[in-house]
C-alpha cells in the first residue's frame, strides 16, 4: 500500500508529522517506513516552535523526500506567508501527503506550489483507525492521474468504496451520501473489545452488508472522491442538511481567514 500511494523506496527519507498517539503515527511513523527499510525522522513538537520554519528547515537538513502533514498544520504555517519557506532548499520533496481531514482547495494549492514547487503529487489520503490502512488516495508508485485539488481521487485497488442514500442505494454524480465499503479488505476492524453489539450496530447496521464510514462524500463525472466530513456533524438550515466541513471549507477560501470552525446554535425560527 505504501508502496502504491508514496512510491516508497529503500532510499526515501519518510517524515510523518502526525502525533504519534494517533494510529497514524505507530501506523505511519513506525510500521510501513521500517517495513519498507525507509529511513524516517522522528519529531515532537509544534510546527511553529522555536520558529515558524522549523518544518522547512528539517526538510532541508535530513533532504526528505516523502512529507506527509494534516491540513490543519498547511493552513496554520500558510499564515505566516512563503518568506519562511523560501529561506530553504525543499528540492529534496518527491511526494506530499495530506491525512486527518479532507483537505480544502486553497490549502492544497498552496501546499503544492510553495512547498512542491509544481512538481510534487499531493497523495491526499482517506482512511480511518477502523480500516487500518489508506482507502482512498491517489496512487504514484503506481501510475499518476490528473489530481483536482481537494479530492481523494479514487478507492486503491481491492477497495469497493461506493455513495449511497439513505435507502443504501448508490447515488448518481454530484450528489452527496454516505461513503461505504461493500466488500472485506485487509486491515479491517473486526471487532470491538469485549462489545461485539455495539461494533455490529455501528458499523453494520445502518446498510445491512456494507461498512457505514460515518463520512458524507461525492463522486464527480470523472468518478473522483470528495470528501464532506462527518455525517453526523450536519446542520439543517433552512431545509438543507449541510456539513460543518463544507461551510469550514466556504469560510477558509477568502484570503483573510486561515482557519475556521463551524458549530450549530438553535435557531426558533
Amino acid at each position: 500500500m505504501y508502496q502504491w500511494v508514496f512510491d516508497i523506496k529503500e532510499e526515501s527519507v519518510y517524515w510523518c508529522t502526525a502525533d504519534v498517539g494517533w494510529v497514524t503515527g505507530h501506523s505511519s511513523i513506525v510500521y510501513a517506513p521500517l517495513i519498507h527499510g525507509a529511513a524516517q525522522v522522528l519529531y515532537e513538537g509544534t510546527p511553529d516552535y522555536p520558529a515558524v520554519d522549523r518544518y522547512w528547515d528539517i526538510i532541508e537538513k535530513y533532504g526528505v523526500t516523502i512529507f506527509y502533514t494534516s491540513p490543519t498544520a498547511i493552513r496554520m504555517l500558510m499564515r505566516y506567508g512563503e518568506e519562511p519557506v523560501k529561506r530553504h532548499d525543499l528540492s529534496s520533496l518527491e511526494v506530499l501527503g495530506s491525512v486527518g481531514e479532507a483537505i480544502n482547495p486553497e490549502a492544497w494549492l498552496w501546499y503544492y506550489k510553495n512547498i512542491g514547487g509544481e512538481r510534487c503529487p499531493i497523495v491526499d489520503t482517506w482512511w480511518q483507525t477502523e480500516t487500518g490502512g489508506i482507502m482512498i488516495s491517489p496512487t504514484p508508485g503506481i501510475e499518476c492521474v490528473p489530481l483536482k485539488p481537494g479530492s481523494v481521487t479514487f478507492p486503491l485497488p481491492g477497495i469497493a468504496a461506493d455513495i449511497v442514500d439513505e435507502g443504501g442505494q448508490p447515488v448518481p454524480p454530484g450528489e452527496k451520501g454516505y461513503l461505504v465499503i461493500k466488500a472485506p479488505w485487509p486491515g479491517m476492524l473486526m471487532g470491538i473489545h469485549q462489545d461485539p453489539q455495539r461494533y455490529q450496530e455501528s458499523y453494520w447496521s445502518k446498510f445491512p452488508g456494507m461498512f457505514y464510514t460515518g463520512d458524507y462524500a461525492i463522486r464527480d463525472n470523472d468518478g473522483y472522491f470528495w470528501i464532506l466530513g462527518r455525517a453526523d456533524e450536519v446542520l439543517k438550515i433552512a431545509g438543507h442538511r449541510i456539513g460543518t466541513i463544507e461551510i469550514e471549507d466556504a469560510a477558509v477560501s477568502h484570503p483573510a481567514v486561515a482557519e475556521a470552525a463551524v458549530a450549530s446554535k438553535p435557531d426558533p425560527i
